[in-house]
């Protein structure tokens, strides 16, 4: 069986994915045809039902809940990981709601963070994720970063004016979920749960040779240094990874109440692939 397979070349993902699609662990008769997008991409396919499997922003699970269903394994979720508002520090900030405002795609999970803590602020223009430092440098607003930006914004002198993770955690208490890996309801049930438990040995595989870091995971972030790299997945894969169990759950469940409450909309209970017994 061939599944089609969509992810980010972003250092976490490629650490993540490197064993199961280069053949470092059995795949049990299942064959990948990867793609690698950056993540807006990825959840307009998502909108689509493009792909198989594939990452998404969790802003747009709600969205997509009738063709796919999320894995326990992939995600990235935590505590301190969340997206960050920048300024370029030459002038002063009175009200954010008064500026424009770079955001990494409309249907992420960056935007849905920003909306949350400035509810009035509708002066927006929808970039790539690497395109928003650059924007902020030439003085045309303020961005929000994620990725390995979060590492490289205040080298090139720009400030921090709120870190939108913070404010999640300190108005939920949950860990903020910020991508997760979904798989079409199509498939039946029993490849759905042999590709969930494929994906955490192929993060398993990844953390036992760690801190080294892969080829694969190399050749996609030849731009960032390896520290940047370690850092970047460092932060972004961990035990919610390998699997979301009981309070990653309850974290996607709340981030899509705060979706619904945003967007006047109804959620939905079935999430969540049904785990193995």
């Amino acid at each position: 069986m061939k599944l089609t397979l969509g992810f980010s070349p972003c250092p976490n993902d490629t650490f993540i994915f490197d064993a199961l699609v280069n053949n470092k662990i059995d795949g049990e008769g299942i064959e990948f045809d990867v793609v690698l997008e950056d993540v807006q991409t990825l959840n307009k396919w998502a909108l689509e039902g493009k792909l198989d499997i594939t990452k998404l922003s969790y802003a747009v699970l709600p969205l997509v809940l009738e063709k796919y269903v999320l894995l326990n394994s992939g995600s990235a979720l935590g505590r301190g990981v969340g997206p960050l508002l920048i300024e370029n520090g030459k002038w002063k900030i009175n009200n954010v709601e008064d500026c424009l405002v770079a955001i990494p795609g409309e249907n992420t999970t960056a935007h849905l963070l920003f909306s949350l803590a400035f509810p009035n602020a509708t002066n927006k223009v929808f970039l790539r994720y690497d395109e928003i430092e650059d924007f902020v440098l030439a003085g045309k607003g303020l961005g929000v970063i994620i990725h390995e930006n979060r590492f490289t914004y205040e080298a090139k002198g720009l400030k921090k004016i709120i870190d939108l993770g913070d404010y999640w955690e300190k108005e939920t208490g949950s860990p903020i979920p910020l991508g997760g890996i979904v798989i079409n309801r199509k498939i039946e049930l029993p490849v759905q749960q042999k590709i969930d438990a494929l994906i955490r040995k192929s993060i398993e595989h990844a953390f036992s040779n760690y801190p080294a870091l892969n080829d694969y995971t190399r050749m996609h972030a030849q731009e960032m240094s390896e520290e940047v790299m370690r850092k970047h997945i460092d932060l972004y894969v961990n035990e919610y990874s390998l699997n979301l169990k009981a309070e990653g759950r309850n974290a996607v469940k709340k981030l899509l109440t705060v979706y619904s409450n945003l967007h006047h909309t109804g959620s939905s209970n079935d999430i969540f692939i049904h785990t193995i017994p």
